[in-house]
């Protein structure tokens, strides 16, 4: 069964939002958008996803908070993580990294490079985590 990957953009600015949740849809992927790290939470909590975009600049928290917080919960522990920010400088993208990233993209981005990156990251974590049998299987059986 080939399943739509399922992406998380986490973004205030609503016209990149939009942009970025149209671009994803038109190459076949599930995406819920949230605008604060508050309903980017909620979401998160209700569903698992294949890949989460964050900005590092939100109304109510940073991207990193955000980040960390993410990674401590058992349902989007292992969920990959691009950071999407204006802020190109070094430090931001060592502390991404830090706190779990496997990708930055600074601002203005190139839309192509952005689908490449969310669809690698994604696909490679649903490889990576892809159960061959079901709970109650045995390989043996």
């Amino acid at each position: 069964m080939n399943r739509k990957t399922k992406i998380l953009i986490v973004e205030d600015e609503a016209p990149l939002m939009m942009l970025m949740v149209s671009v994803l849809t038109q190459v076949g992927c599930d995406v819920q958008a949230a605008h604060t790290g508050k309903k980017a939470m909620e979401l998160a909590a209700e569903r698992k996803f294949d890949l989460i975009t964050l900005d590092i600049a939100l109304p109510d928290a940073t991207g990193f908070e955000l980040c960390s917080e993410l990674k401590g919960r058992h349902i989007s522990r292992k969920t990959p993580v691009i950071f999407i920010s204006a802020s190109p400088r070094q430090q931001d993208i060592d502390e991404a990294k830090k706190r779990g990233a496997v990708d930055y993209l600074p601002k203005p981005f190139d839309i192509t490079e952005f689908i490449y990156k969310v669809i690698y990251h994604a696909k490679a974590s649903q490889r990576l985590h892809r159960q061959p049998f079901g709970p109650m299987e045995d390989a043996t059986a």
